[in-house]
């Protein structure tokens, strides 16, 4: 009887333990490996629920909310536990997946792990300490959305003139949305995560904002070439552009050097149509063979969305069907998290709390793409690929193709993937031609 009270009385001590240690809005799960390791729950939305009860929201959204949307997301994007890690790779491997969502850094206080002061971990602490001091110091930085001139100075041919009258307009207008909905909050993101995606290019002083889906695979390509990796952009392989460790990113860099470069470097960023985004990243993921897409995304959303799946279509995760994948997109408790190729610009890059000098966009590419390193001071032979990174055979994805997809769709779900990007539909002024 005694070691039962015992027993009982360890578990309660243990649900007291992860109850006080645990941050808000996270749990602990058992994963199939045996560890335990804390997930983020999913939160809903105000006005969203579960898959099973849709309904509409209304199109317009008050200026608070619009403005806690902007100045309050935490990216929960998957990624790899080791960049060198290739997708087809993970699952091939003998050691045990680990897919994770980012989540912030603590900036609490460092434990006291060791007294005597000359030790590492004394250091490590005093370190991190410092790294703190430099952060709150950052956070405090008025994070402007003001305009700042182009560099033009290279410019000297007039073909270009419609274009920057494109591009100056698009800027305008992203500067006044920033201006209506942001006002004066400061980034609540761990600045880290902020610059997460964005790529550096020292040379040409470059920062770049991936955005996958509109374009990124070439613009890596683009990079390579101008710092010098590669001769041109025709033999650089998919894996090359992105598995390899051929670029830097700016959260590579301490918090002086993310600072000095935000200010001073030409900072880009290329989006796309949400909706065609979203099937161009459907299509490309859970229609061709994928060693990682299939199993980890496509069995869970099979599982959960399919009622009465076959054995095989559980096994392996191959033939998501359109709706299914919305489904699972739309769903506050999602089987698994969110990933960078469907993920909101809003989150990828921040363009309300980082002020880009250039915004391009997908659907004028090419002729965006050449201004811009134009721009630069980029070799005049250095021109923007138009080739198709993979199946090429496929018909590129448009708004015919992307018709063709959300046919099956009901009206409210068209409505409600409307709302899920409505921030990237807003900053980017595009036109919602699906609804």
């Amino acid at each position: 009887m005694t070691d039962f009270i015992t027993h009982r009385w360890k578990q309660v001590e243990e649900r007291a333990y992860f109850g006080d240690k645990t941050m808000s809005g996270c749990k602990i799960t058992r994963r199939a490996t045996g560890r335990v390791e804390k997930r983020r729950e999913q939160r809903a939305t105000p006005g969203w629920g579960p898959i099973n009860y849709l309904r509409s929201t209304p199109r317009i959204m008050t200026t608070e909310k619009i403005q806690e949307h902007i100045t309050n997301q935490n990216p929960k994007s998957h990624m790899f536990e080791d960049p060198k890690d290739k997708p087809e790779n993970l699952l091939n491997s003998k050691r045990p997946i680990r897919v994770f969502t980012e989540t912030n850094h603590s900036q609490g206080e460092a434990p006291a792990l060791g007294r005597n002061p000359g030790s590492p971990t004394i250091q490590l602490i005093e370190k991190q300490q410092g790294t703190k001091i430099l952060f709150r110091k950052f956070s405090k930085t008025n994070w402007s959305v003001d305009i700042h001139p182009l560099n033009k100075s290279l410019v000297t041919d007039s073909k270009w003139k419609r274009i920057d009258e494109t591009q100056e307009k698009r800027r305008s207008f992203l500067q006044e949305f920033c201006k209506k909905y942001s006002g004066v909050s400061h980034p609540q993101s761990n600045v880290f995560h902020m610059v997460s995606r964005i790529y550096v290019e020292d040379k040409h002083k470059i920062l770049y904002c991936e955005v996958p889906k509109a374009g990124c695979s070439n613009w890596k390509r683009i990079l390579m070439v101008l710092n010098g990796l590669a001769p041109s952009v025709d033999n650089i392989s998919h894996d090359a552009v992105h598995y390899g460790k051929h670029l830097k990113k700016l959260d590579s860099f301490d918090l002086k050097g993310i600072y000095s470069r935000l200010n001073t470097y030409t900072k880009a960023v290329f989006v796309r149509d949400p909706m065609e985004r979203l099937v161009s990243a459907f299509r490309d993921k859970f229609e061709h063979p994928n060693s990682y897409y299939h199993p980890v995304f496509g069995k869970a959303i099979i599982k959960k969305y399919r009622p009465n799946a076959f054995e095989e279509a559980l096994n392996n995760g191959s033939g998501v069907k359109f709706k299914e994948f919305i489904h699972y997109l739309l769903d506050s408790h999602r089987p698994v998290g969110m990933d960078i190729h469907w993920e909101k610009v809003s989150k990828l890059c921040y363009p309300c709390l980082i002020h880009y000098d250039f915004v391009g966009k997908f659907e004028t590419l090419e002729e965006d793409a050449n201004y811009f390193l134009q721009l630069i001071g980029a070799p005049k032979e250095l021109k923007f690929p138009n080739f198709k990174d993979r199946h090429s055979s496929d018909k590129r994805t448009n708004a015919q193709v992307v018709g063709q997809y959300l046919k099956d769709l009901t009206r409210t779900e068209r409505q409600l993937i409307y709302d899920f990007y409505y921030l990237d539909y807003l900053m980017f002024n595009y036109t919602t031609p699906f609804l």
